[in-house]
């Protein structure tokens, strides 16, 4: 089935369907950025979830609606890493082949992970977009079903789950700010709760390293960027130009983007980890780096920040945490 339009009730169904899978994360006050920021700040937990992140949402809901012949034939799916680990993780769940294209960029312990989940790994490609390009190959020679990281349907409706979540659980909240790439975790978080609360103002951040989602909206259209290397390595990746959902969804609910440097996402990790016992990945921390620096120019009283993932490599969140990382220098 075919949805021309995402809309709530897509959301609440998709909540239905993936409750067996995926988990209700906690929601956290953070009393240290509530005295920097004088306001009330949550953290939802979403490195709590199964697969590390909250991809496991979108991607369930997507599987889990294949028809038998889909489940038959397999899934395909390209990844910077997280999504390919949800897809693996809810495709072994539900006994359907998985195969997941990743470029030599994505970290070699989130290839791992995804190795240990059984899927079909392809390493193709130094970008997102060459690995894509890929995908799109592969799936029409072996008969399998994309499983689209951010502009599906089914994946935004997964994601757009935690907005029910949050307002169900804090209905105060009158500011949401979410990590930005492709748009999918945004996309359906702002859909859900500006259907339900319009008032909620909604901040995507992103890294300041090719930043495809926040380029694209400066421009009114869709452009290419470079794909540099980043600690906030979920987020890395450009915009396809046959765009459907998330670059409309991110125009039409989303009323401030931010971004952030190499080494405010560094401190806000080295924050989670301090302050809060909390391993978090640069593309999950975006969200604290956004406050700890003050670049959000419009905070209400009530504030939740989500974190999207914790799937970092151990050995890197030390040398962040140490202050012993190096930094690549930023292309002109």
């Amino acid at each position: 089935m075919h949805i021309p339009e995402i809309k709530i009730e897509h959301v609440y169904s998709a909540r239905n369907r993936i409750k067996s899978i995926a988990r209700r994360t906690s929601l956290v006050s953070s009393p240290w950025l509530r005295d920097i920021i004088r306001a009330e700040v949550c953290f939802k937990l979403e490195n709590q979830q199964k697969s590390g992140s909250f991809k496991i949402r979108g991607a369930a809901n997507k599987i889990l609606n294949l028809s038998e012949e889909e489940k038959t034939s397999g899934v395909i799916a390209v990844s910077s890493g997280n999504h390919g680990r949800a897809v693996a993780s809810v495709a072994k769940m539900a006994g359907v082949k998985a195969v997941i294209c990743l470029s030599d960029a994505v970290p070699q312990n989130k290839v791992q992970a995804i190795h240990e989940l059984g899927a079909e790994i392809e390493i193709v490609g130094s970008s997102y977009i060459e690995s894509a390009e890929a995908a799109a190959q592969l799936q029409v020679e072996r008969n399998l079903t994309m499983m689209h990281p951010f502009d599906d349907p089914y994946v935004i409706a997964g994601q757009g789950t935690i907005g029910i979540e949050l307002m169900e659980e804090f209905p105060q909240i009158d500011t949401v700010i979410v990590p930005l790439s492709g748009g999918g975790l945004l996309g359906g978080i702002a859909l859900t709760l500006k259907t339900l609360k319009p008032s909620i103002h909604v901040v995507g951040v992103s890294q300041d390293r090719g930043p495809g989602m926040v380029a694209s909206l400066q421009a009114g259209r869709i452009i290419a960027v470079n794909e540099e290397p980043s600690l906030a390595d979920a987020l890395v990746g450009g915009l396809e130009f046959d765009n459907r959902y998330t670059f409309n969804l991110i125009q039409q609910y989303v009323e401030e983007t931010v971004l952030v440097s190499e080494h405010e996402i560094a401190a806000a990790m080295t924050f989670a980890l301090q302050k809060h016992h909390l391993v978090v990945e640069g593309g999950g921390a975006v969200g604290i780096a956004a406050l700890l620096s003050r670049k959000v120019q419009h905070l209400g009283e009530n504030i939740v920040v989500v974190i999207s993932g914790g799937n970092v490599d151990l050995s890197m969140l030390k040398k962040v945490a140490q202050g012993k990382y190096e930094f690549q220098q930023k292309s002109s």
